[in-house]
Formats: C-alpha cells, sequence, structure tokens
C-alpha cells in the first residue's frame, strides 16, 4: 500500500472521517552542503511536533534525519542538491532523503547504528543519480518501536 499524498485518503470510500486519514506532505530542497542542514533538521522537528510525539522522539528524529542528510552530501558539487519528503500519517511520520551520494557505508558501520537505534525503520537504495534513505516513525503506544534492517 502506498502512503497517500496530500489530498488522497485511505480507508473507505464512504467519506467517513472515522474511516479515512489524509497524509500531509511536505517536500523541501535545498542545496547539497552542510551549511543548509540546519534548515531540515528545523522542519523534521517541527513537523514531527504535529504528531504529538515526546520531546526525545522530536529529537531522535530530528538527529536521524540530520545523520542521514550527512550520509547523503557524499562529496557533492555546489549544483546538487538534497531533496528531503516528509510525509504525516495518522501518528506516522516517513521521511524521505534523496542526494548525490553514490553509495553509502556499510550497514555495520556506526552511522547505521545511530538511524537505526533512534527510528523505527530504515530503508534505503541507490541509483545513477544518488542515493536515498527512508526513516519511518510511528507515534509509540507504551511498547518499544521495533526495529527493521532495511534493504540495500
Amino acid at each position: 500500500m502506498s502512503t497517500p499524498t496530500t489530498g488522497e485518503t485511505t480507508g473507505g470510500t464512504t467519506g467517513d472521517p472515522a474511516t479515512e486519514t489524509a497524509a500531509d506532505l511536505v517536500e523541501l530542497r535545498v542545496p547539497a552542503d552542510p551549511a543548509y542542514l540546519t534548515v531540515v533538521r528545523t522542519a523534521s522537528a517541527g513537523l514531527a511536533a504535529r504528531l504529538d510525539l515526546t520531546l526525545d522522539e522530536i529529537e531522535d528524529l530530528r538527529i536521524a534525519v540530520d545523520e542521514a542528510c550527512t550520509l547523503l552530501l557524499g562529496s557533492s558539487p555546489t549544483d546538487d542538491e538534497l531533496v528531503a519528503t516528509f510525509r504525516l500519517g495518522e501518528g506516522t511520520l516517513e521521511v524521505e532523503v534523496r542526494g548525490p551520494a553514490r553509495e553509502l557505508p556499510e550497514r555495520s558501520s556506526f552511522a547505521w547504528a545511530v538511524l537505526e537505534a533512534l527510528v523505527g525503520e530504515v530503508f534505503t537504495g541507490t541509483s545513477a543519480n544518488g542515493a536515498w534513505i527512508v526513516l519511518r516513525h510511528s507515534k509509540t503506544t507504551g511498547a518499544p518501536t521495533t526495529l527493521v534492517a532495511g534493504v540495500g
């Protein structure tokens, strides 16, 4: 099942708010320059706050987004960009970050340990245009978040 974009719904077709949920979609494009990571971190914290996450959860997500962005910068020329797409669902925030890095560090690296410890799910991939990382965090309901290794 794909994540809905703004205006799309999932659930029933009755129009009943109890059976349908809408997702908000926010896309942020910044130059692939470490100086712009503050903008992405701030956006991630602000959007995470909309889910009524705890301050610790918001900070964890902010750090994970920063780490993902840093991994995707690589040694890129200044005309490349970093694209962060935020999808807010009911109790869930998914952040997809795309950047110019042509390869990602090994999954056994410290950077991956940080990502997987801070968010519920991490998915990754590479293409001719660069690499991407998807971070998915669901609002906890008292149970610990299950860590799932992504596909690489």
